[in-house]
């Protein structure tokens, strides 16, 4: 039987992950990582991924990447979520997300609302909190400042790309 600790994704290898997300040395994104795990602990999963959306002003966001448990592997996955305005334009926004108290990967294929819980702003980088039962959600975004809160109501979970094949 494995113990928690090998059940789970240390700094190390969060930010090793991250920073092929967000490019070497990514300001801020070592310190808001390690401010996440003293205050939640360490994830058994992490999704590396990007965003683009899809609309002017209110729209879906659209989101792909590929999960890694300590578990069950990689897996593609695939989300939308509502966007505004400020996400104007084709760019692809990247988004890491650390995943904790997923004991079976298709537990993810859900829709995970905002939820209470701390917001996080370190340098560009911010991280809301959604959760769904036990499962919580941390994304961290680069450069969407204090708007990320207003930003983003939910992350629906898909096996499928919804629409755009990114």
């Amino acid at each position: 039987s494995t113990t928690t600790a090998d059940a789970t994704f240390k700094r190390d290898d969060l930010i090793g992950a991250g920073e092929g997300v967000f490019g070497k040395g990514a300001e801020g994104f070592a310190s808001i990582i390690e401010k996440i795990l003293k205050d939640q602990g360490q994830p058994n999963a992490y999704i590396a991924g990007r965003e683009a959306s899809g609309a002017i002003v209110v729209g879906l966001r659209y989101g792909s990447g590929v999960m890694t448990h300590k578990v069950e592997g990689q897996m593609p996955v695939y989300w939308t979520g509502p966007s505004l305005g400020f996400d104007l334009g084709g760019d692809a926004n990247k988004v890491f997300v650390l995943v904790y108290n997923l004991y079976d990967t298709e537990e993810l294929y859900r829709r995970f609302p905002a939820a209470e819980g701390r917001l996080y702003f370190v340098g560009g980088f911010a991280a809301t909190y959604l959760r769904r039962g036990n499962i919580v959600l941390i994304p961290v975004r680069l450069g969407v400042g204090w708007r990320a809160g207003v930003n983003v109501g939910y992350m629906n979970f898909t096996h499928k790309s919804k629409w755009l094949p990114f």
